[in-house]
């Protein structure tokens, strides 16, 4: 049985941080009757619920811009973080605090063991759980008019799925990821993340292979959802200018949406586009107007994609092979006028060949430094070195840490450094470069 403790905010970090080592996943019923057992908190406010492999957190970060800047009060969930746990609770833009993390923590917490003997049984969230189901109390404290949830890691057996009725559902580019948990082909990865399709809620989902496209409108039509396909055909421009990319896209509602996104990443443009048509549905009951949108779009902004953190050095998430091709198609438009020099490390349960093949196929990189991640998941320097055997201009460092301030070293006015291959190594390197500069400033 749990005992009864109230956690202090740091206390409740390190025991949520330490939950995968002694939980088990557990089935989405027992994950639905401990929902209901709370009070399925949020499910007053509107709904959107966004899955995919690829731009999940920038297409809820766009909506998000876009409602926030309408004057709704929105309520944002994603995952993961780079550097803060709260990065995952923001109402409004901003991170829940310490003290309201605390409180709505022990709320679980509470509830957990009473739950548990009411029932005569033994259950505890995971990880992953734990935050949403804090997310959802804090969102429903606060009154929020939309609550914007990102799955993790799939779709239909996704902690979020548990929600009953969103407004709309969105689906991203389906990519080759998690493939040990989701299943060896675009189809099949396909298949769990239309799982969060609900009967008779459009979805609006990118249009890519016809064997992924055929999977997502098969279940709508089981779901009768409504469906919103979103294409390259609907973007009509887009082009650097100053830090920024111009977007432009055909709307059936707006007619034609025109912002400059503040972003040098080229695939953002997709992920807008998707924002944009899931808006598109929300108007229906809520109207949303052009300018609003085009508003929230230009101010929108999400760390660790493609983020300058110091001048002429950005870092990107690109964490798998289609995410790697879409960073380097950004670079490619970069406008460099010196040297490019990349700092890559990945974890071990990553397709990391094919991301390497591609950075050597992209030939835009003067030189390459690897460094092992400060995670139990990272591959390891000897593996690193091998995958890069053989490869010219390739250095290893013993972190990243010191493979980054050897490029800073390194980089002229002129070039331009990057970081890529891994969430945790955005993560690991933002929060090391704040420290840096607490240091400078001394």
């Amino acid at each position: 049985m749990m005992e009864k403790k109230s956690y202090t905010y740091e206390e409740a970090v390190v025991y949520a941080l330490q939950i995968p080592k002694f939980t088990k996943k557990n089935t989405p019923e027992d994950t639905r009757r401990f929902y209901e057992y709370l009070g399925r908190p949020g499910e007053r406010s509107g709904l959107i619920h966004v899955a995919g492999t690829n731009g999940k957190g920038s297409v809820c970060s766009y909506i998000n811009a876009v409602l926030s800047g309408a004057g709704r009060r929105t309520g944002l969930f994603t995952s993961p973080h780079l550097v803060d746990v709260r990065e995952r609770f923001r109402l409004d833009g901003e991170m829940i605090s310490k003290e309201e993390f605390a409180r709505c923590f022990n709320q679980v917490m509470d509830s957990v063991k009473a739950f548990c003997e009411k029932n005569h049984e033994e259950y505890h969230p995971t990880f992953f759980e734990m935050l949403f189901f804090i997310s959802m109390l804090w969102f429903q404290e606060k009154r929020a008019d939309y609550i914007i949830l990102e799955t993790g890691m799939g779709g239909r057996l996704d902690a979020t799925n548990v929600i009953e009725k969103p407004l709309v559902t969105v689906i991203t580019r389906i990519g080759l990821d998690h493939t040990e948990y989701l299943g060896n082909t675009k189809a099949e990865i396909a298949a769990e993340k239309a799982g969060i399709i609900k009967k008779g809620v459009p979805v609006v989902f990118w249009e890519q292979e016809e064997e992924v496209n055929e999977v997502i409108v098969k279940k709508a039509r089981e779901m009768s959802a409504e469906v919103i396909p979103v294409s390259e055909k609907q973007v009509v421009l887009f082009k650097f200018k100053n830090k920024s990319v111009d977007f432009s896209m055909r709307s059936g509602y707006y007619e034609y949406i025109r912002a400059s996104l503040s972003t040098r990443a080229v695939y953002q443009k997709e992920n807008a586009a998707l924002a944009v048509c899931a808006l598109e549905v929300l108007s229906r009951s809520c109207p949303i107007t052009r300018q609003q949108v085009e508003n929230g779009l230009s101010q929108a902004k999400w760390e660790g994609r493609m983020e300058e953190v110091l001048p002429g050095v950005f870092i990107d998430g690109a964490h798998n092979e289609d995410g790697m091709q879409a960073f380097l198609e950004s670079v490619r438009e970069d406008g460099c006028r010196g040297k490019r020099h990349l700092l890559f490390s990945a974890v071990a349960d990553k397709r990391v060949e094919p991301m390497a093949q591609r950075i050597v196929d992209s030939g835009l990189f003067e030189d390459v430094a690897i460094a092992r991640l400060d995670s139990a998941r990272s591959l390891t320097e000897e593996q690193l070195d091998s995958l890069w055997s053989g490869r010219n201009q390739v250095r290893l460092y013993h972190s990243p840490e010191q493979a980054m301030e050897a490029l800073l070293e390194k980089k002229r006015p002129e070039d331009e450094v990057y970081a890529a291959g891994s969430l945790y190594l955005a993560g690991q390197l933002k929060a090391y470069l704040e420290k840096r500069k607490q240091k400078q400033q001394l």
